[in-house]
């Protein structure tokens, strides 16, 4: 197990790196720079800023000297807001980001699970219809879709909520639902085959004619089983809401990293787009890696390296 583990974090690892010398690379490929919208600079000027930041030295020395502050945490200065460091962005907006994300991926198990179990349970008759009539317009219909109609009809409209803010209980309810609604699909449609292949297996079969109540076998057994592909699910599902929530948080107008990274991106400030581009690849490569160790935890039939078991 302590191998697995080892082998998990140091792939993990080499990932990382290449995704911050991908990142560093295209955002040097991009043509002009971060002062090229700006309205005629002077070259003096324009010269100072260059040294200022870095970007009149070879870009093997601004490469080297980036990987060396990314290693103790440092992910530069923005370009655009004076003396702001990213790493202080990043921290004063992520926990509006971190609150919408776990409450989204929270949801997204609970009401998939519960809509898998019940279609499964409830094969071929009308719940298990409607489960997944749910289920596939939830994976039809595009976040950002979904978010301007909810918005359109229970803010505008009917009023029940505001348009935009992230301050009341409230205001969670709309980017939630935009946000886990293809995840609660995904997990809809896996629990649902899981627990149906599950229901019909031998060892339920056995269960039964052992006396013992449904409730247990449901539970012990079933559902146990059933929401295998759930837990090697949840890896994606955590990619999807925090790509997801960038465009969200700018629909509903939510101060967190994901409209300071659609920002950045509008007035080519790199520092930030770089130093939010790894900051998310960290959070999924961590939830990959957690996932990973998650699944052969829950499953201990699963290999590991060599063939053994840890």
């Amino acid at each position: 197990m302590v191998r697995y583990v080892a082998n998990k974090f140091f792939y993990m690892l080499v990932s990382l790196f290449v995704l911050i010398s991908a990142t560093f690379f295209l955002m040097k490929a991009i043509p002009g720079d971060p002062f090229t919208s700006e309205k005629k600079i002077p070259d003096e000027i324009r010269q100072r800023l260059y040294e200022q930041y870095g970007l009149d030295k070879p870009v093997s020395q601004q490469y080297l000297k980036y990987l060396g502050n990314i290693v103790q945490g440092d992910f530069g200065v923005s370009m655009k807001r004076l003396n702001q460091d990213v790493s202080h962005i990043i921290s004063q907006t992520f926990s509006a980001s971190l609150k919408l994300g776990l409450v989204a991926i929270i949801v997204s198990i609970i009401v998939g699970i519960l809509l898998g179990m019940l279609a499964a349970l409830y094969h071929r008759k009308f719940i298990d219809t409607a489960a997944m009539v749910v289920a596939v317009l939830g994976i039809a219909v595009p976040s950002f879709v979904l978010a301007t109609v909810l918005q359109y009809i229970f803010a505008s409209k009917l009023g029940w909520v505001d348009v935009m803010g992230f301050n009341d209980p409230l205001d969670y309810v709309l980017p939630v639902a935009a946000l886990s609604a293809q995840p609660i699909a995904f997990i809809a449609r896996l629990t649902r085959s899981s627990m149906l292949e599950v229901l019909h297996a031998d060892y339920i079969k056995t269960a039964k004619a052992k006396g013992l109540s449904w409730i247990v076998i449901l539970f012990r057994h079933v559902l146990r089983n059933g929401i295998m592909p759930v837990v090697t699910y949840i890896g994606p599902m955590t990619a999807n809401i925090v790509t997801g929530s960038v465009v969200i948080e700018q629909i509903f107008g939510i101060g967190g990293i994901g409209k300071q990274f659609v920002e950045a991106i509008s007035v080519r400030d790199y520092p930030i787009i770089m130093g939010i581009t790894i900051f998310y690849g960290i959070l999924l490569m961590v939830a990959r890696f957690v996932t990973d160790v998650a699944y052969v935890l829950v499953d201990p039939r699963i290999k590991l390296t060599g063939g053994k078991e840890g």
